[in-house]
């Protein structure tokens, strides 16, 4: 492999992550870090620590320039830019690129294709993948007179994601304010107004497909994750395998996400996002991320592939290390992303110092994180502080064993969503696995959860 030294252009868990599978492999790691962030955990265990400017990430994490000065200054060859951030950036890849430096992802002009979703929509429809019936004049729409039956309607922002500049609408009164307020929002969110307007369904479930493709033809997927349990188009829990699918669909929808991968010549890891439609058993693309997910240790726990590796193997010009065929997927794994968050008050971000912190451990249990007892969380970044993975034989075995290691997750000093994440493990329905995108906020759980000292 020819990386010996990279550059992880992040923060938090994730980077804490990416330096230890670095490490593994015998890499050597350069941390960059924002004055906030001098005593995060992943700026403890990296070979190389730089500071590359104050806490607000549009000066420090988001500085191209910066981080490309600090990659050559320490002769980096590769940059990780984990998720977030600058990860789905199309000109920073072009200029790792550019500066002789492998931006550990894929290519430039993959990013631009997919970072657009009305582009990615065209393109999957062009190799046969089914996509969601889209309005795409949106003037029109506005203008014309539509009908009940046409509705609901779901306004979608061309550029970015995590649920900015999306809208669900209901009925026709609804539609021309809801589309004004949608490109103000994807506009300061991204820069970007350009909307589309498509057909929301109902009872929908959110399932990925994780593809890891090499420069030599090897294009593999990791199985599928659901991460139907969201709020407001966040995700808070997800799992694998996805319990409510048949196998039958389970393989259309690998083979639609092989299918869109090689089509493209895509190179690196990706996921294939989908909306299944319960009622009628059909599936749809939604939109690929060109990046590692949040959620990508779940398909790690019942793989065993470590997906870090691969990205690095692959962008060294390597071959996979694994075949289609060698891949078995066994046991169940679920993910709970810990946030210091208020579920009492409405999701309020809880900064502070963390009095104490016990992380629980056994076996197929995963936690990672980047903090510890007596570290500050700050109030700049994403809330998350943690994600806690387990792995049991059934699905069942995975929930108990979840709910048992966040009851042993002690975490004080702050308001947490655990106690959250425990009452959505106890609800009837979704042991049963009955529930979609909606459920949660449908549901009785938000309103009635009570918050517990951790």
């Amino acid at each position: 492999m020819t990386i010996k030294k990279v550059l992880v252009a992040n923060r938090g868990e994730i980077a804490v992550r990416i330096i230890r599978s670095c490490k593994e492999m015998g890499v050597e790691t350069i941390a960059v870090h924002s004055k906030a962030d001098t005593e995060s955990l992943h700026v403890m265990i990296a070979d190389y620590k730089v500071c590359i400017g104050p806490a607000p990430s549009n000066q420090s994490y988001l500085k191209k320039e910066n981080l490309l000065e600090v990659a050559k200054f320490y002769n980096a060859d590769a940059i990780h830019p984990g998720y977030g951030f600058l990860a789905e950036d199309a000109e920073f890849a072009k200029q790792c690129e550019e500066n002789n430096i492998i931006f550990i992802g894929p290519r430039a002009n993959h990013i631009s294709l997919m970072g657009d979703k009305i582009a990615a929509r065209e393109t999957a429809a062009k190799v046969g993948v089914p996509i969601i019936e889209s309005v795409e004049n949106t003037l029109y729409i506005e203008e014309s007179e539509t009908n009940d039956e046409d509705f609901p309607l779901l306004i979608k922002a061309a550029s970015g994601g995590g649920g900015k500049g999306m809208r669900v609408v209901d009925s026709p009164n609804d539609l021309k304010s809801s589309v004004q307020e949608a490109k103000q929002e994807a506009d300061a969110a991204f820069g970007d107004s350009s909307i589309y307007i498509e057909r929301f369904i109902e009872n929908a479930r959110h399932v990925e497909v994780q593809v890891i493709a090499d420069s030599h033809g090897n294009v593999i997927h990791l199985g599928e994750r659901d991460c139907s349990i969201q709020r407001r188009h966040q995700k808070l829990i997800e799992e694998t395998p996805c319990v409510f699918i048949s196998n039958k669909l389970r393989h259309k929808l690998y083979e639609d996400a092989i299918k869109l991968t090689s089509e493209t010549d895509y190179l690196n890891a990706g996921t294939i996002e989908f909306l299944v439609d319960v009622d009628k058993e059909v599936h749809y693309f939604i939109e690929m991320n060109t990046r590692i997910q949040v959620e990508h240790p779940v398909t790690e726990m019942v793989t065993g592939v470590d997906i870090v590796k691969e990205q690095m193997r692959v962008a060294s010009g390597d071959e996979l290390s694994v075949s289609q065929d060698e891949i078995k997927i066994e046991g169940h794994s679920i993910e709970s992303r810990v946030n210091a968050e208020d579920p009492e008050n409405n999701f309020m971000p809880s900064p502070g110092v963390i009095n104490q912190y016990i992380v629980p451990s056994g076996l197929g249990i995963r936690v990672e994180t980047f903090c510890y007892g007596g570290y500050k969380i700050v109030p700049f970044y994403d809330s998350m502080v943690g994600k806690v993975i387990v792995k049991g034989e059934t699905r069942d075995e995975a929930i108990n064993k979840l709910k048992m290691t966040l009851k042993t997750f002690y975490l004080n000093g702050l308001k947490t969503t655990i106690p959250l994440h425990l009452s959505i493990l106890e609800n009837e329905e979704f042991k049963k696995g009955a529930f979609n995108t909606k459920w949660l906020e449908k549901s009785n759980i938000l309103s009635s959860n009570k918050s517990v000292q951790n």
